[in-house]
C-alpha cells in the first residue's frame, strides 16, 4: 500500500496541451546506463535533467558514472535540456517517465491539475547564487534594487524565475517592475551578462564559479547552504529532485525504489567523497578545461545536498510561501502539499 494520499493524474488528453513544447526536447542532449550489468537488457526509464552539466543536478550524472543504476538492473537514459520548466513539460508529455528538476515544480503543477511527485529529494537548499554585473555591482546591493533591472533567469516559468519573483516582492519590488530574461546557464548567461544584455541573474555552479573567475561579475546572495536559504528564504528549500508523474509511480513501484535505491546510495557516496573525487567521475568536458575551478563549484555546491534522499522538514510549507507570495494561481490555491512527494521509497532504501 502506498502511505501516502495519491490521486490519479488528468487523462492523457489534458496532458497533450503541453506538447507543443516538447519538439525541442528531440534535440535534447543524452546518456544512457546499460543495466543489468551491461548486457542493455534492464528496465528501460528516460528521465530528463534540466542541465546535466549544473553542479545542483550532479547525481543524476554521477549515479550512471558510479554504475548504481547498473546495478539495480535499470538502463536508464538521460536526456538534458538547459532549464527546469522544459523538463517538466516533458514529464507531463508523456516523453520521459521522470524529471530531474526543482521540487517546487510539483506544487505548481497540482494547481494546474497534474498530480506530479518528488521521490527522491536530493538537497534541502536551492544551490542557486544570485549575481550582479561587475558594472552594476554598486548600483545593485540588494534585491531592493531589482526594480527597472534586467535580471537573468534560465527560462520564464522556472525557478530561477520563481524565486527571483520571490526575492523581488519580499523587498518591496513588485514583479512588473522589473524585466526577467531567459538566458540559460553556462556561456549565455555569461555573455548576456558581460555584454549588459542582463543587470544580474540567478543561476548555478559551474557558472558561478566561471563568473567569478572572469571577473564578470559578483555575488549578491548565496543559496548554496541551508544557512543561505534561510537567510534568503526563511527555511530550507528543497530543491533539486527527482520527481515523477503519481499515476506512472503507483503502477511502477518497482522500477521507482529501484530508481531511490541507485539515487539514495549516490547521495551516502557524496557526503562521504570529496569535491575532487566527485569531479573525478563526472564527464571530462564538464570542467570546461579547468578541473580545479570545476572542483572548486562542486565543494561551494555539495552543502545544499541530502545524504538521504528525504524530504526535509518543513520545506515544502517553505516552497509554498515563496510560490504564494508572487504566484496569484497558487496564492488562492488549497495545495496539498502531501501529494506533492512522497518519502515511501527513500525510507526503503536507507533502512
Amino acid at each position: 500500500m502506498r502511505t501516502t494520499v495519491r490521486r490519479t493524474a488528468l487523462a492523457a488528453a489534458g496532458l497533450l496541451a503541453l506538447t507543443s513544447l516538447t519538439a525541442c526536447a528531440d534535440d535534447a542532449a543524452g546518456t544512457a546506463s546499460s543495466g543489468s550489468g551491461g548486457d542493455g537488457k534492464g528496465t528501460k526509464v528516460k528521465i530528463m535533467v534540466g542541465g546535466l552539466d549544473k553542479v545542483i543536478y550532479l547525481p543524476a550524472m554521477l549515479t550512471q558514472r558510479l554504475g548504481y543504476f547498473d546495478a539495480e538492473g535499470l538502463s536508464v537514459e538521460l536526456l538534458s535540456e538547459p532549464a527546469g520548466v522544459q523538463a517538466e513539460t516533458a514529464l507531463v508529455s508523456g516523453q520521459v517517465q521522470g524529471a530531474v528538476g526543482f521540487y517546487d515544480h510539483t506544487l505548481d503543477l497540482q494547481v494546474k491539475g497534474k498530480e506530479v511527485e518528488s521521490v527522491v529529494q536530493f538537497s534541502h537548499a536551492p544551490g542557486e547564487v544570485e549575481v550582479v554585473s561587475t558594472e552594476r555591482a554598486d548600483d545593485i546591493t540588494s534585491p531592493k534594487d531589482f526594480k527597472g533591472r534586467k535580471l537573468g533567469v534560465t527560462g520564464l516559468g522556472s525557478s530561477t524565475d520563481f524565486l527571483t519573483k520571490y526575492l523581488a516582492v519580499k523587498n518591496g519590488v513588485d514583479v512588473s517592475e522589473f524585466t526577467p530574461v531567459a538566458v540559460g546557464a553556462g556561456p549565455t548567461f555569461i555573455s548576456a551578462l558581460q555584454k549588459g544584455a542582463i543587470d544580474g541573474g540567478m543561476t548555478t555552479d559551474p557558472t558561478v564559479a566561471t563568473v567569478l573567475d572572469k571577473g564578470a561579475g559578483k555575488i549578491l546572495l548565496d543559496m548554496r547552504t541551508p544557512a543561505g536559504s534561510e537567510a534568503a528564504l526563511g527555511g530550507p528549500y528543497p530543491s533539486s529532485s527527482l520527481y515523477m508523474q503519481t499515476d506512472w509511480v503507483n503502477g511502477h513501484n518497482d522500477t521507482v525504489q529501484k530508481l531511490a535505491n541507485a539515487f539514495v546510495k549516490t547521495l551516502k557516496w557524496m557526503s562521504t567523497h570529496s569535491a575532487t573525487d566527485i569531479a573525478d567521475k563526472m564527464p571530462a568536458d564538464y570542467s570546461q578545461g579547468n578541473k580545479v575551478l570545476y572542483a572548486s563549484a562542486i565543494k561551494s555546491t555539495l552543502p545544499m545536498f541530502t545524504d538521504d534522499g528525504v524530504m526535509p522538514e518543513n520545506g515544502p510549507e517553505t516552497v509554498e510561501k515563496v510560490l504564494k507570495a508572487f504566484n496569484p494561481s497558487i496564492k488562492n490555491a488549497d495545495v496539498d502539499l502531501s501529494r506533492t512527494y512522497t518519502t515511501e521509497f527513500v525510507q526503503k532504501a536507507t533502512g
